[in-house]
């Protein structure tokens, strides 16, 4: 092999790709939730389990739609994805018969506190996780889609957000969905930042402490 053979093989070993979720996916899926979920960051050890924010934020969405999750693939490894909901009602009444009940049997109180202190507490990620009815926001009827987006460190600032982004948003045009929203951790500046580049707009329920998102899907 040539030298400049060699320097293509390493660029396409480096290449990230954007893929279909697959079911083999699921572990490494809650494991990204976990690795970017403080403000971004790593968020192991931040609770008393580390299951605790995939089982709110990642799981049930894969569970429940996983033809609407894809995920980048490095080196053979997922390390980021956008999931996504389409019918974020239809979705509530789901979460609240086939999911809270499992999630309130495994985690029914709040765990021994931690050497940190979160700006998001146990208490509320245990209270969101049982309770699906936060995620019926004001303007659900005109932005009925969601998602959630995460990618590892190493996969930032290469416009990947926007291409999973893009990815899901053509796939829920596809469906008839017309537009979709999401919520950003307040404490993430460089989120809103990113999410107003891409042309999301704040909607009228957004508040200081609960930053909420839309956009329309075409």
């Amino acid at each position: 092999m040539s030298p400049a053979e060699g320097a293509a093989v390493e660029r396409a070993a480096g290449e990230p790709i954007i893929r279909p979720y697959r079911d083999a996916d699921r572990s490494a899926v809650a494991r990204v939730c976990l690795k970017t979920a403080a403000a971004g960051g790593d968020a192991t050890g931040i609770y008393s389990d580390d299951a605790l924010m995939p089982e709110v934020y990642a799981l049930p969405y894969v569970d429940y739609a996983p033809d609407l999750a894809f995920v980048v693939e490095l080196d053979g490894r997922v390390a980021g994805y956008v999931l996504g909901i389409a019918d974020t009602a239809d979705f509530i009444d789901w979460y609240a018969s086939e999911w809270a009940p499992g999630f309130r049997d495994r985690h029914p109180v709040v765990g021994p506190p931690t050497a940190h202190r979160p700006a998001y507490s146990e208490a509320q990620l245990i209270a969101d996780g049982g309770d699906p009815e936060r995620m019926r926001i004001p303007e659900l009827e005109a932005y009925p889609a969601h998602l959630h987006i995460d990618l590892m460190s190493e996969l930032q600032g290469r416009g990947l957000g926007r291409r999973l982004i893009d990815t899901l948003r053509a796939a829920l045009a596809e469906r008839g969905v017309p537009a979709l929203h999401l919520g950003i951790d307040a404490a993430n500046v460089g989120a809103r930042a990113f999410y107003e580049r891409l042309g999301f707009h704040e909607l009228t329920s957004s508040r200081p402490d609960a930053p909420r998102f839309g956009i329309t899907t075409a």
